[in-house]
């Protein structure tokens, strides 16, 4: 549950839309042909929404507990496979002409390994900061604005935790996942390492949905949408 809130967070409302029916929504008006959930063990209440959900395309739910963010995308793989997905935290936050557009900028790059949301807007706790060239090219990840060495052309942005990715990331999550690693971020800085070809996608802003707090924020966002 998020700070200050009672509901699980999948089940947090916005203008009275829970955040997981939101998403799904906007998956299957930007042309998603399935949609596949991870839900830990312990959350009873969203299980049991998901059971009721009806979609018009198929819908894929995994119920176990992970360690770590990479281990519940690897939950994921059969029903992604070699195919082109869409990921997203359930607890983001946007504006969804915004969402429309990188969508389609990723259908449109079949050069691109991975198409990173971004945002010069900082909401979460513990941002993970993307450096971009001119290009829009990602050339590194960092948890500290100081850790990154930009040239006078380069950005520096913040991950908006939505990633389009391309099966060719598959082989670097397991190698990421060997060292031990649970993070997101250890598997974006692999993909650097071992050349995949990342862009940078810029949303207006990306809200994260971690206190009450932030609920009323979020709610302005999607209605000035």
């Amino acid at each position: 549950m998020a700070d200050g809130i009672e509901s699980p967070k999948p089940l947090v409302k916005l203008q009275g839309v829970s955040l997981i029916d939101r998403l799904t929504a906007i998956f299957v008006r930007n042309g998603a042909v399935s949609i596949s959930i991870i839900v830990n063990e312990e959350n009873k209440l969203t299980i049991s929404r998901l059971k009721d959900m009806k979609l018009p395309i198929p819908l894929n739910v995994v119920i176990k507990t992970t360690p770590g963010s990479m281990y519940s995308l690897l939950e994921l793989k059969p029903f992604l496979g070699n195919e082109p997905f869409c990921l997203s935290t359930i607890d983001t936050v946007f504006r969804e002409e915004e969402f429309t557009a990188y969508i389609t900028a990723f259908r449109a790059a079949p050069q691109l390994d991975g198409l990173m949301a971004v945002t010069n807007f900082e909401d979460d706790e513990s941002p993970l900061y993307v450096k971009v060239n001119i290009e829009q090219k990602i050339l590194g990840f960092y948890n500290k604005k100081e850790e990154a060495n930009t040239a006078p052309t380069d950005q520096l942005l913040v991950s908006g935790g939505i990633y389009c990715l391309k099966p060719s990331i598959w082989t670097v999550l397991e190698e990421t996942m060997k060292t031990g690693s649970m993070r997101m971020r250890d598997f974006q800085r692999r993909m650097i390492r071992d050349g995949l070809n990342l862009a940078a996608f810029p949303f207006s802003k990306i809200i994260d949905i971690d206190h009450a707090a932030d609920i009323p924020i979020a709610e302005q966002l999607i209605i000035e949408n």
